[in-house]
């Protein structure tokens, strides 16, 4: 074993700090298990700490995993020559953990990943959504509604549009009847947005067709957008649901894990083509928005193969299925060994 000389610092949000926050803000019940279900991630992961610190240990790193409010404290004393900061969440509003590169770079800390500025551009779909559509991305075209009233009136939309939170992610807030044919259904769904979650809701034009993930880990450091994959996720449904995510992920998914309920979507690989597509888009992120390292993007694809870039994230659920299937397929590793190896590129 290598002696230690580095050390990678993970920053999580944990789900139950979070859903104390949301308690004390006078959030329901219901609401606080589905707005913190965002931060499974952190839930999935932690039993792997262990085999993460086995693989860094063998490459001469340690590993240490931070909670988000202990990190104040425990970035001033990390040294800046020898360390790298990986944050696990992003989030500004619901969510906090967009603070976690801003008090690296506070600290003149490495980091893993795009900058703190695009932590927090993620997180809002409307204002992310305009960035995008000036870089030129094929996002669709969308509105903005509060509680009931046109903030931005939407797009015409011969097909209907698809009405969802616009700061939340992991399919909150999105049911069964998200997708809409009228304006006031719309406004309706933005009323039910509004009491449960206190959100806006974006109202994008609906798109018709496949969904699709893409995923990147850049584990080399020199691969950028070659290292995308994509996958076509076939759930059995149009789209996926808040109902679906929560049997996939955290503490509500280990339960339906436990009882043979849990329903993993199907994974395909998406045709040559529309991964050169697919790639190209994301090099158009990276060029503009900073994108690196790390990241995600959903996507829609017609029939046709016109492609729709529906959002991104700078913080991919690394213990997602989907996220592992990637780390096997792209690298043929599993979640330790990959974030150790790309440590190792950085620190070394």
């Amino acid at each position: 074993m290598m002696p230690l000389r580095s050390e990678l610092l993970l920053v999580y949000e944990p789900e139950a700090v979070c859903r104390a926050g949301l308690a004390a803000e006078g959030f329901s019940q219901r609401a606080i298990v589905e707005i913190s279900s965002y931060l499974a991630q952190s839930t999935d992961i932690a039993p792997e700490f262990p085999q993460i610190v086995t693989q860094c240990e063998r490459r001469g790193i340690a590993f240490r995993p931070v909670e988000l409010d202990d990190a104040a404290a425990v970035l001033p004393t990390a040294d800046p020559a020898r360390t790298l900061v990986w944050t696990l969440t992003d989030g500004i509003t619901y969510f906090r953990g967009s603070a976690a590169p801003g008090l690296a770079r506070l600290n003149g800390l490495r980091t893993l990943g795009a900058d703190d500025a695009t932590f927090a551009l993620c997180q809002d779909k409307f204002r992310s959504g305009a960035v995008l559509a000036a870089l030129g991305a094929p996002v669709p075209a969308a509105g903005l509604a509060r509680d009931g009233r046109w903030v931005v009136m939407p797009p015409a939309a011969p097909g209907g549009w698809f009405v969802k939170p616009n700061r939340l992610g992991a399919k909150i807030g999105i049911w069964p009847d998200s997708r809409c044919a009228t304006e006031a259904q719309a406004l309706e769904l933005s009323r039910r947005i509004f009491a449960a979650y206190r959100d806006d809701a974006i109202v994008q034009a609906y798109v018709p067709g496949r969904n699709v993930r893409a995923s990147l880990l850049d584990v080399t450091g020199r691969e950028g957008v070659g290292a995308l994959e994509a996958w076509s996720v076939d759930s059995g449904a149009d789209f996926q649901t808040m109902e679906d995510s929560l049997a996939l992920y955290g503490e509500t998914g280990a339960a339906a894990a436990a009882t043979g309920t849990q329903n993993e979507p199907a994974l395909t690989p998406v045709p040559a083509d529309t991964l050169a597509a697919i790639r190209s888009i994301a090099q158009r992120l990276c060029d503009g928005l900073g994108l690196r390292d790390v990241f995600s993007m959903d996507l829609r694809v017609e029939e046709s193969g016109r492609l729709h870039l529906i959002e991104f994230e700078v913080c991919p659920g690394l213990p997602c299925f989907d996220f592992r299937a990637y780390l096997k397929g792209r690298w043929g590793m599993d979640l330790a060994t990959a974030m150790a190896a790309t440590a190792a590129t950085r620190l070394t």
